[in-house]
């Protein structure tokens, strides 16, 4: 019996011990499409998990007890920044998380291709957000509401819609996760590398399929669009919104259905996370099409090869805004 109670205690330290050892270091991301830049370059004995739920917009998210838990539990909080996710600004800068926050982006940004995609300088300079009534970037009025997050005032945050900023913020990943204790640096080496030459593999493709996209004139909901349709010099003519939370003024709407009266075959391009039919209304009587696209990647699988998988649902929503594409879409995305 001795012996037994002996063999019974050795098992069970040596499970703990194994328990112990194999505990997975536990990554939060901010927003879906973090995540999936984290996953191509962690190693599986890494978890991650998204912070907002699908459906939720970053801009305006209030986080629930068992999220902060979430928080608690992470070794490391991969965030965009004060400019996306406006709510985890006063959070992370805090003492208990703020040596655990990481965020992607970084003021001043210039990335220099070194590809022979000739892909210039980013204008990331960072400004300050400031109570703004004026014109946008269009030439048009902008709201005048401002609630802290008018993208038509200061740096794009949607870094991650960019390809080549993606790879930034893989590599400030790996730098992140490769100071961890424990971790199996050459894998996340080798994660990285495959992320990086499969990114620009696809890059390549898709500047291929989105050849015959060169010629229309797109417009989006907001300016979540502004920083892939400049990669990939497509024609972006307009944005219906500057807050994606507020309804435009008048003289923004009207300046935007002037441009869209003038364009040729006029596509807008909506998103799922916001809800409003007001845009109908705006363009109602125009010869527009209709495509959906979706920032926050809500139903690409997290994977390794998630990050490509979604831009190429970015590509596959531009190319229904084709002429010869539209009168095979359902009712979202015919013309009217």
């Amino acid at each position: 019996m001795r012996v037994s109670l002996k063999a019974i205690s050795l098992a069970f330290g040596a499970l703990a011990f194994s328990n112990a050892s194999q505990a997975a270091i536990q990554i939060v991301a901010s927003i879906k499409p973090v995540e999936l830049i984290v996953r191509a370059v962690a190693t599986d004995d890494m978890q991650s998990t998204t912070l907002v739920p699908p459906g939720s917009s970053p801009h305006t998210y209030s986080m629930k007890p068992s999220e902060r838990r979430a928080l608690e539990e992470a070794e490391v909080i991969f965030w965009v920044g004060p400019e996306m996710e406006t709510f985890l600004s006063r959070l992370v800068s805090g003492k208990e998380f703020r040596h655990r926050a990481v965020a992607l982006m970084v003021p001043d940004q210039t990335i220099t291709e070194d590809d022979g995609h000739g892909h210039d300088d980013h204008d990331n300079t960072h400004r300050e957000h400031a109570d703004h009534a004026g014109d946008d970037d269009h030439g048009h009025d902008a709201p005048a509401h401002d609630d802290g997050h008018n993208h038509g005032d200061g740096e794009d945050p949607h870094i991650w819609l960019d390809p080549e900023l993606a790879i930034e913020m893989a590599r400030t990943i790996h730098q992140t996760l490769s100071a961890l204790e424990g971790v199996d640096t050459r894998a996340l080496d080798s994660n990285l590398a495959r992320f990086t030459d499969s990114v620009r593999e696809m890059d390549g493709t898709i500047r291929r399929q989105l050849a015959p996209a060169h010629e229309i004139s797109l417009f989006a909901y907001h300016n979540a669009f502004n920083r892939f349709a400049g990669h990939y010099d497509l024609q972006l003519d307009g944005v219906l919104t500057l807050n994606p939370e507020l309804s435009p003024g008048a003289r923004h709407i009207a300046g935007v259905q002037d441009k869209l009266r003038k364009a040729n075959h006029p596509c807008l391009l909506t998103e799922p996370q916001f809800n409003r039919q007001w845009w109908r209304s705006i363009t109602q009587g125009l010869n527009v099409t209709f495509s959906t696209w979706d920032p926050l990647a809500t139903d690409v699988a997290v994977s390794a090869d998630g990050y490509n998988q979604f831009q190429q649902r970015i590509v596959d929503a531009v190319l229904k805004c084709l002429p010869e594409n539209t009168q095979h879409q359902g009712n979202g995305g015919n013309r009217q």
